[in-house]
């Protein structure tokens, strides 16, 4: 009796289990579901864990998927003063996600794939980790099949690992050129070709950059992130085109909203080094920025402001800059410290307050520049006229430890610029013998720059001890030498451009500028639309009178006038001013170039104009046009809220050039009824030139 109960009892159990268990499988991919909406709902770290520790037996690809984002999700959310990144990598339950995703690699798909791979590197998982390793075998494996949107992200993620120049990234630039014309996918596109710039031939560049120009005008591109990483690419590439860059420039200007202090920093850097003038970027980034300063609470946002506003800003808001900073300074860490000093050369700062701290800020953490940090430093202290013997004493320590172990020629000439920038510049037989080895490795720029600092040691050792040593001037002339062999060596015109573009100095006017000249006349034929602006531009600079050379780029001009942007017509032009040099067939040149200008005089930054009526002046051309848009009330009025954002030795010739023109228009062309509107300025410079001479008198 008792037996049969109990059996009784069991089998009721069992049958009342059966239909749970059965309705538990029947429906698992709910649960499954269920378990992905659970994670998505997560608010922070912990509860995606908990999650991942109670369900880690049975945890899916999709789930470990799921997991990843949202603990991404969870800290793109934050600030970046709130981030725990290091918190959530070395979190018990990441481990054990770790582990899952390992084993499940070869199951996942594609996008899956990447995008795990993507989220790890963002979690701060070292290149080196076996997780990112299988990752990244696993994606090389499949790189022929991935879509554009997959290789992009990859590329991204082997860029985060600074794989620029791996074979791997070479497959994939490999891959785009093969498939460029079928790809319709600018966002994907602008990425990659930002990820492939340091690999891709100048061919390729073009293709790239017009397949960008074509996607522009057919797909949606208005978003800040495409056209910065357009500009990205450009500046890659050292390409300032300027079709893109007006592009691009127009989608940041219609969401200037949307630009933090990170995205206006990072897009005035690139115009800086792309030569890209924008004044209403710049206004309307000055604007965003200002209504920044109150929220500036913590030292990194603050740097950040001061770096970008810093060099635009107002007197006033200089003013509250520089006393939060002040007041924060102790805070600095290494890089901060740095920046700010970079940001107040830029800034011509004479706050002696503020330099003082900032220079004790940057000695504290001395020890850890890198050379070319310590250059930087050496540079803006000069600049900003700050002495300090401990400091300097320190530096020049620093400096020759670092020489005394080098053997990159460009470190090399870093650290010897840098040492002679110091007061009582000198080297000892090791620097001379370092400098010395490394001299038929050195580009142009590298000997310039070594070049300059023996000339600074020369002039030191005659002005002060009366005297020049034998190794000094041998020095001297193996750079000659070497410079000299460069330049004959030379037989591509886009190659030795990259060496030229920012050479200048004693030396190179002095020993190589008669030689430069003579390869530029040699590789002429090489002169094209792309480069024919940069070419004008080394002419200006250097001074140097060669009628080959300026009928050459005359000829380019006119010949292809179509395919050269409005914005590079003053580079063009200018040399010819200077030089006071007119070209065969020069009412045409000059005619064909304002043509082109026509429809962008409203557009132009308001500088342009000034130089390019005043160039155009002094070869006694006056084109009415160009003239009634400068010389007009609204014009006016917008170069004069630039004028106050300008360092004061820019504004100081800006207004020299415009009274120059209007003198020039007002005597030449009376016909144009333009009026004499001077008297005042002119009256401040002879109160202020008659101030210098009883100064100098007292």
């Amino acid at each position: 009796m008792y037996f049969f109960p109990r059996l009784w009892l069991s089998m009721f159990h069992v049958r009342a289990l059966c239909p749970f268990s059965w309705k538990v499988f029947q429906f698992r991919p709910l649960s499954c579901d269920s378990l992905i909406t659970q994670i998505n709902n997560c608010t922070n770290e912990e509860k995606v864990f908990d999650l991942i520790e109670r369900n880690k037996a049975t945890l899916s690809e999709k789930q470990v998927r799921c997991a990843f984002n949202t603990l991404w999700q969870l800290q793109k959310q934050k600030t970046s003063l709130l981030k725990n990144l290091e918190t959530v990598r070395d979190h018990p339950q990441f481990l054990t996600l770790h582990n899952l995703t390992r084993n499940q690699i070869t199951s996942m798909n594609d996008d899956t794939l990447v995008n795990v791979l993507y989220i790890t590197q963002q979690l701060t998982v070292e290149a080196h980790d076996p997780l990112v390793e299988a990752l990244v075998t696993e994606a090389w494996k499949r790189l022929e099949r991935f879509d554009i949107d997959v290789l992009s992200t990859f590329s991204t993620c082997l860029a985060n690992q600074h794989l620029y120049c791996s074979p791997l990234m070479g497959k994939i630039a490999d891959i785009v050129n093969r498939n460029l014309e079928t790809i319709q996918d600018l966002r994907s596109l602008s990425v990659l070709m930002v990820n492939i710039s340091s690999l891709i031939s100048r061919c390729f560049q073009e293709q790239l950059v017009n397949k960008t120009e074509l996607l522009f005008d057919t797909t949606d591109s208005s978003k800040v992130n495409i056209a910065r990483s357009i500009v990205q690419f450009l500046r890659n590439i050292k390409y300032s085109y300027y079709p893109l860059l007006d592009r691009c420039n127009e989608v940041f200007l219609s969401s200037g909203s949307q630009l933090d202090v990170d995205a206006i920093s990072k897009i005035l850097n690139l115009y800086k080094f792309l030569q890209f003038h924008s004044f209403e970027f710049i206004t309307m980034a000055k604007q965003r920025l200002t209504e920044m300063i109150p929220l500036s609470e913590h030292p990194a946002h603050l740097v950040k402001l001061f770096v970008a506003l810093g060099p635009v800003a107002g007197p006033e808001e200089k003013e509250r800059l520089n006393s939060s900073l002040l007041l924060m300074s102790e805070e600095l860490s290494r890089q901060q410290a740095l920046a700010v000093l970079e940001a107040m050369e830029a800034m011509e700062s004479r706050n002696s307050h503020l330099i003082k701290k900032i220079a004790s800020a940057v000695q504290k953490h001395l020890d850890y520049y890198k050379p070319i940090e310590l250059l930087k430093i050496t540079q803006a202290l000069i600049f900003l006229q700050f002495h300090s013997k401990e400091l300097f004493v320190k530096l020049r320590e620093l400096l020759f430890s670092y020489l005394k172990v080098s053997v990159i020629p460009h470190e090399i000439s870093i650290l010897v610029c840098a040492i002679f920038m110091l007061p009582s510049p000198h080297l000892d037989e090791m620097g001379v013998s370092r400098i010395e080895a490394v001299l038929p490795q050195c580009c142009l720029n590298e000997l310039n720059d070594c070049a300059t600092s023996v000339l600074r040691w020369i002039q030191y050792d005659h002005r002060c001890l009366g005297s020049i040593t034998g190794k000094q001037l041998k020095l001297l002339q193996n750079l000659d030498h070497f410079g000299l062999q460069r330049l004959q060596q030379s037989n591509n015109l886009s190659l030795l451009w990259e060496e030229l573009r920012s050479l200048k100095g004693d030396w190179f006017h002095e020993s190589l500028l008669e030689e430069t000249v003579a390869t530029l006349q040699r590789l002429m034929d090489e002169i094209n639309y792309i480069n024919v602006a940069g070419i004008a531009s080394f002419i200006s600079r250097t001074n140097y009178l060669s009628p080959l050379l300026l009928d050459r780029i005359a000829s380019v001009v006119v010949q292809h006038i179509e395919k050269i942007h409005p914005f590079s017509i003053l580079a063009i032009i200018l040399p010819f001013s200077i030089l006071n040099y007119d070209p065969p067939q020069r009412d045409k040149f000059f005619g064909m170039c304002m043509q082109s200008l026509s429809s962008y005089l409203g557009t132009l930054d308001p500088l342009v104009l000034v130089f390019l009526g005043f160039s155009l002046a002094t070869l006694e051309y006056f084109p009415e046009d160009l003239l009634k848009t400068i010389f007009n009330i609204r014009f006016l009025a917008r170069l004069d809220s630039q004028l106050k954002i300008l360092p004061s030795s820019l504004r100081s010739r800006v207004q020299f050039r415009l009274m120059e023109l209007n003198r020039a228009v007002y005597l030449e062309c009376p016909e144009f009824q333009i009026p004499w509107f001077h008297d005042r300025f002119c009256q401040q410079l002879y109160n202020k030139g008659l101030s210098f001479v009883l100064m100098a008198a007292v």
